[in-house]
C-alpha cells in the first residue's frame, strides 16, 4: 500500500514493527523525499503513544491501519485454542488497530479518511461454513469496534472505511490465495480514493462492493 500511494504521488509515512532490510525500506532509494518510515509494534500501547508524540506536529489526509495475524496452529476452533493464543489474535487484530485510530485520529484532517484493513471473513452474515472461527471473530470484533467509533463521532465529516483486500497471497493469506498483492492493492486504493469526502462508515471489498455486516 505504501508503494501504491507513492506511485500516486502521495507523501507517505509508513510503519514497520522492526527495522529490517524489508521491501518497504527498498523503496527509500526511489522515493526518498516522499517516504518516511517509523518503527512501531501496535500491540504495545507505549509504542503507539510514542509514535503519536513524534507525529504531533503533522496532519494527514489519510490514516490507514493494517494489522493481522492468524492462529499459529491454523484452523483452531474456540474449543481448541489456548487462552494465550486467543488473546494474541484478538489483541493484534481487533484491539490494537482501534487504539491506533483513537490515538492518531486528531492528526487526520477534517474531510480526510480513516481506514482499517478488515476481512470479508469478519462478516457475520456470510459465515456459512464455521471455519477459521477465531480469526473471523477477531475481524468481526474489529468491525464492531469501528462501528462504535463511528457512532461516537456522529457528525464527523471524515470518511471511515473497513476494507477487505480479497484473499491475497501474503504470509497470512498463504500460497493458495486467489490474488497477488499486485492484483489486489491498486484496486483497493482505487476504492479508498473513490470514497474520499464521503462521511460515515462503510465496509467494502477491493472491488468497491458492500459487504454485509
Amino acid at each position: 500500500m505504501a508503494e501504491e500511494y507513492l506511485k500516486r504521488g502521495w507523501l507517505v509515512v509508513a510503519t514497520e514493527r522492526v527495522q529490517t532490510s524489508s521491501k518497504l525500506r527498498s523503496l527509500v532509494g526511489t522515493y526518498e523525499r516522499r517516504l518516511e518510515i517509523e518503527n512501531v509494534d501496535i500491540v504495545h500501547p507505549d509504542q503507539v503513544t510514542a509514535l503519536r508524540a513524534r507525529l504531533a506536529s503533522r496532519t494527514f489526509d489519510m490514516l490507514f491501519v493494517n494489522a493481522g495475524v492468524k492462529c499459529a496452529a491454523g484452523n483452531e476452533t474456540t474449543a481448541e485454542i489456548s487462552t494465550d493464543e486467543f488473546i494474541r489474535v484478538m489483541v493484534t487484530n481487533a484491539l490494537s488497530p482501534l487504539r491506533v485510530v483513537e490515538a492518531l485520529r486528531d492528526l487526520v484532517l477534517p474531510g480526510g479518511t480513516i481506514g482499517v484493513m478488515s476481512s470479508g471473513l469478519g462478516s457475520v452474515t456470510n459465515n456459512v461454513d464455521g471455519m477459521l472461527d477465531v480469526y473471523r471473530g477477531s475481524k468481526a470484533a474489529l468491525n464492531m469496534f469501528m462501528r462504535s467509533f463511528a457512532a461516537r463521532q456522529a457528525g464527523d465529516r471524515r470518511t471511515l472505511l473497513l476494507m477487505h483486500p480479497g484473499w491475497v497471497r501474503t504470509d497470512l493469506g498463504g500460497p493458495n490465495a486467489w490474488l497477488s498483492i499486485e492484483e489486489s492493492i491498486p484496486k483497493l486504493a482505487n476504492v479508498i480514493d473513490a470514497q474520499a469526502g464521503k462521511a460515515g462508515l462503510q465496509y467494502l471489498d477491493f472491488l468497491g462492493q458492500t459487504i454485509p455486516w
